[in-house]
């Protein structure tokens, strides 16, 4: 069996020099965390499951020090204190904001979808206690536990480089003098390959400080309309359970989905969320916003098989389309206060959806 990831490989030569493949072979667990490992590439549109990941870490942590290569004693141990494990890993890179699903059921039921013919759960749960069934802790005679402990901590080192890279950048932009350059950069993030979160992160930045410099006019009446600012606001993080609404717009009352052209099901999914609320799809692709318009249309049509009210439903949702095209062009509209302004923001919310706190950023 083929291992996925180049730095697991690694770790485990390292480790077993003459016996890894086999090893890799017989360990389920490390299958596991090679399948759940994607998200260290550039351009993964793969979540992260630090959850999961830190569930199994937080119990392997504290079983190393305690119980590595003494599999009787580990036998008769009832398991690890609930609230112990859960401080631990919240307290791990990225994991303040984590609960405790991956602890109490969502491991077991995805190690289980991934191999459905094991006999035992990965993790025992009993009455608040918590511990890896034995069964993926050894490999013959191999206590692989350290050797697990090892690759979860490249993983995260891997992913701590990868987030700090765009921190870097963003610094190095911010101390530019040259506007030009400015937004020529903050252009050249903008990409069908950017990963999701950044994309959706930059393409806010970008319309929030665009929309800004629009004026309506409200009031309910003649004798006291008042001229306001469109405001854009981020309904949450990237990967949040939000209804199919990523950006909202006061005071006309507009929502946004970030999405990408492939899978125009998704478009029609994200409308049936909201009840069919016109929405403004901003998408990751380099097509004219009327090609995509044109597709969407033609995909439309497909499924509604002639049947005008489908039709209708569907085509007056899509209030308007946004592309990477569009995005480059309002950046290079805006003024340099704006420009400073979309780096702020780039900023904030990078940080905000990596879980970087005040201590993260000063290291």
């Amino acid at each position: 069996m083929k291992i996925t990831e180049d730095f697991i490989k690694e770790i485990l030569a390292e480790d077993y020099p003459s016996e890894y493949q086999s090893i890799y072979d017989q360990s389920l667990l490390l299958q596991y965390l090679d399948k759940k490992m994607k998200a260290v590439h550039g351009n993964s549109k793969t979540r992260r499951s630090l959850a999961n990941i830190y569930a199994i870490y937080s119990i392997l942590y504290f079983y190393q020090f305690d119980f590595y290569n003494q599999p009787d004693a580990y036998r008769q141990f009832g398991g690890y204190d609930y609230m112990r494990l859960f401080n631990y890993y919240r307290g791990l890179y990225g994991g303040s904001k984590l609960q405790n699903h991956a602890l109490n059921s969502r491991v077991n039921g995805e190690f289980k979808n991934k191999f459905p013919d094991i006999t035992n759960d990965l993790i025992i749960i009993d009455n608040g206690k918590y511990l890896l069934h034995i069964d993926y802790l050894y490999v013959g005679k191999y206590d692989i536990s350290k050797t697990c402990c090892r690759v979860i901590e490249k993983y995260v080192e891997l992913l701590m480089a990868k987030d700090h890279a765009l921190i870097s950048v963003l610094q190095q932009m911010e101390s530019l003098t040259d506007y030009d350059e400015k937004k020529k950069q903050i252009n050249a993030l903008l990409t069908e390959d950017a990963e999701a979160r950044i994309f959706e992160i930059i393409s806010y930045a970008i319309l929030k400080n665009h929309y800004k410099n629009i004026k309506v006019y409200f009031g309910y009446s003649l004798d006291n309309i008042k001229e306001e600012e469109l405001q854009l606001y981020k309904t949450g993080r990237t990967n949040a359970n939000d209804g199919g609404i990523d950006f909202v717009m006061r005071p006309v009352g507009r929502f946004f989905q970030v999405t990408e052209v492939n899978n125009y099901d998704k478009y029609l999914l994200d409308i049936d969320k909201v009840l069919h609320f016109p929405i403004t799809f901003v998408i990751k692709t380099n097509q004219t916003k009327k090609r995509v318009l044109v597709e969407l249309s033609e995909y439309i049509a497909v499924r509604a098989n002639g049947m005008k009210v489908i039709e209708d439903r569907y085509n007056m949702a899509i209030e308007e389309i946004i592309t990477i095209n569009d995005l480059q062009q309002w950046t290079y509209d805006l003024d340099n206060p704006g420009i400073d302004e979309i780096l702020r923001d780039i900023d904030i919310y990078y940080k905000l959806e990596m879980n970087m706190d005040a201590e993260d950023e000063d290291e």
